[in-house]
This record gives structure tokens, sequence and C-alpha cells, in this order.
């Protein structure tokens, strides 16, 4: 692992071990927007670091280690990928949110609306700023278009099979729309049909083990994020 790597993976680890928290809140009943008290039913607030209760010190849904493991992963694989281009820094401030939004809709399968819509404004925005800057390897144009094409796409989805298709993968689709453009038609190409991809081969494995029939609903927003990542990687290590 070169050294750009290794600080990206540090970054990740650190970035990721502050998630547990926002994840338990976020991973709420349908009905309330986030979560505000621990099982014990203390007050919790803030949303960075450890889930565990200031005053039961009760830990639930702690994934810290997962979490700080992922994010760490990915981070050293978009540096590898990207290497010194100014995006990066765009990429590995939006991993850990990726990750989070992974973890929540796994968890209780929603995208809650706090985290979808600012992801896809902060990551057009922060290319827009990206798009100034000398040797960089990306459009904004694209990446605005591509945000546009794959959130009208599930959209279109959306509206053809609701059951299937949840209105949070349609806002999520926006804000990995945007990172795919950024790279190009190809790119957006490659990761939305790898997201696609993935999910089908996790549903037929659970078909196949027999703990999901084919009419069994599955989180979708894990494999828009896998698929998109995956696209990434490969735009930006093209690029």
């Amino acid at each position: 692992m070169d050294a750009l790597a290794l600080v990206a993976a540090l970054w990740g680890a650190v970035a990721g071990a502050l998630l547990p928290r926002a994840a338990y809140r976020f991973a709420a009943p349908d009905e309330e927007p986030w979560r505000k008290l621990c099982p014990d039913g203390h007050p919790i607030r803030g949303w960075l670091g450890w889930a565990r209760c200031g005053e039961c010190a009760r830990t639930p849904d702690d994934a810290s280690a997962a979490l700080a493991t992922r994010t760490a992963l990915i981070c050293a694989a978009l540096a590898a990928a990207t290497g010194t281009r100014p995006e990066l820094g765009v990429w590995l401030l939006l991993a850990p949110v990726w990750v989070l939004l992974a973890e929540v809709d796994l968890r209780v399968r929603r995208l809650p609306d706090p985290l979808t819509l600012p992801l896809a404004a902060a990551g057009l925005a922060l290319l827009g700023l990206v798009a100034l800057l000398p040797e960089h390897a990306g459009h904004w144009l694209t990446a605005l278009y591509g945000a546009l094409a794959l959130g009208g796409g599930y959209y279109v989805l959306y509206l053809i099979n609701p059951a299937g298709m949840g209105f949070g993968d349609v806002k999520l689709a926006l804000g990995m729309g945007a990172v795919l453009g950024w790279y190009g038609w190809p790119t957006v190409l490659l990761g939305t049909f790898a997201g696609f991809l993935f999910g089908a081969l996790y549903g037929g494995g659970l078909v196949v083990a027999r703990r999901a029939g084919r009419k069994t609903a599955i989180p979708f927003g894990p494999f828009l994020i896998v698929g998109a990542l995956a696209g990434l990687l490969i735009g930006a290590y093209a690029a």
C-alpha cells in the first residue's frame, strides 16, 4: 500500500469509527425520522461516536470495528484508483456517508432523507469546486447530467414497481449518479449495471439458500452504492 492509500485508509478508519451513533439513530422505525432514546429510554444526544448511552452505558447495535474497517478499505481503494487528483478529496468526504447509508438500509430498509438529498447536493457542489482546480480528470456538467439521468431512471422504476424500488433509492441515485457522471457516461452505465448485478446475485443467493422467495423485498441501497463504487473505481483508474 502506497503512502497516499495508507493516509486515506487512516482517514477512513477514523471517520468510520465515528459512524455507529449516527447508524443507530438513523436506523429508526418508519414513523420516526431518527431515534432520540436508547433501548432503556435515556436520551441520546449527538451524532458522532459510539452508540453507547451515556447514562446506562448500554451499547445498542454498535458496529464500530466493522464500520471503521469498511470505510478504511473503501477510502484506500479510492486513493489507489484516483491518485493525487483533486477529486479524491470529494470521494474521501463522501465515502463515510455511503457506508452509513448502506448500514442503515441493511438494518431497517430505509434511506433517511437527511442523508440522501444533502449527499447529492454536497457531491455536486464539491465537484463544482474541484472543476476549478488544475489536474482534475472529470466534467461537472456530466456529473449533473449523470445525477439527473440516474435519479430519473430510478424514479421510472419506482413508478413501475413501488413495492420493489423505494423512493429513498431514487434520492440516493441522484448522489451516486453525480459521482459516476464525473468520469463520463461509460462510468454511469458501468456503475448502474454493477448495482443491479450485485443486487440480483444477492437475491438469487437468498432464493437458492431458501432464505427468501422471489417476491421478497431486499434493501437495494447497499447494492446501488457498491455498484456505483465499482464503477467509480474503474472510472477513476481509467481517467
